[in-house]
């Protein structure tokens, strides 16, 4: 279990930067690891903003640090950060990655990755009351409303994964295909499944063209 509590590259909680912001979410919060765990989730599901378009495939962009420096990230490095975030307080978490179907997208997000299935996803798990808890910070509260999506709540005893359905009882998402839990983030084997299923976004093994804009703009048209 001691090498879900350490700190890494990736869950580089020790980073001064970090440490400030989880002191600061945690003001008030009572005590006991649920109810940490439960405020850290909220703060950075709601104060990072979902945004796939900002992926980049150099290691530090995977980091929790980066992904709160920038406030702005996607599924990966937001479960990082909250995952970070918990060992800080002595929660032991690991990385979860699977794959999903979306079905609810953007035309442009869809085009743009030729597909509607989401290679490595990321979520976390958290260790509390003795089991390993699934949580799913990715989806901020500005981003679901759009969507017409309520926000994923996480009460700290039951999973939270993307929700199956909208508001209107369309799908949402599905996990199509589990790639297991890590006590860091696996970059070269994550590198290697997004350049599998998006090869055109890597033309001739190089990184990809940054892209502009976000899926906020992507809905909402501005």
């Amino acid at each position: 279990m001691e090498r879900y509590l350490q700190p890494t590259e990736y869950f580089d909680y020790n980073q001064p930067e970090l440490k400030a912001w989880i002191a600061t979410q945690l003001e008030g919060v009572p005590d006991g690891k649920v109810e940490q765990a439960k405020a850290l989730y909220l703060a950075v599901r709601d104060s990072v903003s979902y945004n796939p378009y900002v992926f980049r495939p150099e290691p530090e962009t995977f980091s929790a640090s980066h992904a709160l420096k920038t406030a702005e990230s996607y599924c990966i490095p937001k479960a990082v950060l909250l995952g970070a975030a918990a060992r800080s307080v002595g929660i032991p978490s690991r990385l979860g990655l699977a794959d999903v179907r979306n079905h609810l997208s953007s035309p442009k997000l869809i085009e743009w990755l030729r597909s509607d299935i989401f290679r490595m996803h990321g979520f976390i798990e958290l260790y509390l009351n003795g089991k390993w808890i699934k949580a799913t910070p990715a989806f901020d509260k500005r981003l679901c409303e759009l969507m017409k999506v309520e926000p994923l709540e996480f009460d700290g005893v039951n999973d939270s994964i993307f929700q199956e359905y909208t508001e209107a009882g369309e799908a949402h998402m599905e996990y199509v295909n589990d790639h297991g839990v890590f006590d860091d983030v696996p970059h070269e084997f994550v590198l290697s499944g997004i350049k599998a299923a998006y090869g055109h976004l890597f033309p001739d093994g190089k990184a990809p063209d940054a892209i502009e804009g976000s899926l906020v703009q992507d809905i909402s048209g501005n």
